[in-house]
């Protein structure tokens, strides 16, 4: 499976690397942050986190030369503190978050993240939670359905409301061709973009507690840090980087720590033609004082 860690090398620029430092991915994926750390390293560690069991799995077998530098743990976000003080770490030298989701979970067909082949409407990133997609599709309200797709998949309010009645009308949903051929029914195709993008983006979210768990992380990592300590964050969706960024602008506000990036960074075009998904990328990093 070809793997492209998004923004590899301003990644690690920005987290100066130290071959003896402690790190953390908060988002371990197929390890391609993860790995390139640990190859940096020769007495330090990187501690690797990711919700996904399969992912990690995966990641282990792309790090095997490697390994004695790498502290694998199936972990959330909101799960950091206790994750670091478990595997006997108070402070790290660096963090990074990647915040886009598994091209593993993308393409495999029995995980429901993408209409582009029909699958369970599961969409869970750790799988030994309840609660899948097909759940909070066919048990919310019409009303909570369009506030979903607004508040999270950033649909504009008329649209959601046509997509939320017709998916209740269309109840029970199984699969995700049901669900992308309903939406698409009610909001026809216009330019590149399908129309069940934000819709699948918003229950993503939802299953996952994304918004409360990127909350979770953002409020928790300034005290995982050393001093002169590097926090390093990708972002995908304007909603996520908006938090990013007003976060990093209350710690240098508060002399706490020392932003890295005035503007934010973006994948240079060779990246983004090798690696399309890359596209929406954002970068920003800091330095704690």
């Amino acid at each position: 499976m070809g793997h492209f860690p998004v923004m590899l090398g301003e990644s690690l620029e920005f987290l100066a690397i130290r071959p003896e430092g402690t790190y953390a991915d908060l988002t371990c994926g197929l390890s391609g942050h993860t790995g390139a750390i640990a190859r940096q390293l020769t007495t330090g560690r990187v501690i690797s986190m990711d919700r996904d069991a399969e992912s990690l799995e995966l990641a282990k077998q792309n790090c095997e030369d490697c390994l004695d530098r790498i502290t694998f743990r199936q972990s959330a976000f909101s799960q950091l503190t206790e994750t670091l003080r478990a595997v006997g770490v108070a402070k790290v030298d660096g963090i990074l978050a990647d915040l886009g989701v598994s091209r593993m979970q993308l393409t495999s067909p029995d995980r429901g993240f993408t209409f582009m082949q029909a699958a369970p409407l599961d969409m869970r990133m750790d799988r030994r939670q309840e609660i899948t997609a097909a759940d909070v599709l066919n048990r919310s309200s019409e009303r909570e359905l369009a506030q979903l797709f607004m508040s999270l998949g950033e649909e504009r309010r008329h649209p959601a409301e046509r997509i939320a009645r017709a998916l209740v009308r269309a109840r029970p949903l199984r699969d995700t061709g049901q669900l992308a051929g309903v939406v698409e029914s009610v909001v026809p195709r216009s330019g590149k973009l399908h129309p069940a993008t934000r819709v699948f983006q918003a229950l993503r979210m939802a299953v996952n507690d994304e918004p409360g768990e990127l909350d979770a992380m953002l409020e928790q990592v300034p005290g995982c840090l050393a001093p002169g300590a590097r926090w390093v964050v990708i972002a995908f969706q304007s909603i996520d980087d908006r938090k990013v960024k007003t976060v990093f602008r209350d710690l240098g506000r508060q002399s706490r720590a020392r932003i890295l990036t005035k503007h934010v960074v973006r994948p240079s075009d060779a990246e983004t033609r090798k690696n399309s998904a890359s596209r929406s990328a954002v970068l920003r990093a800091l330095e704690m004082n």
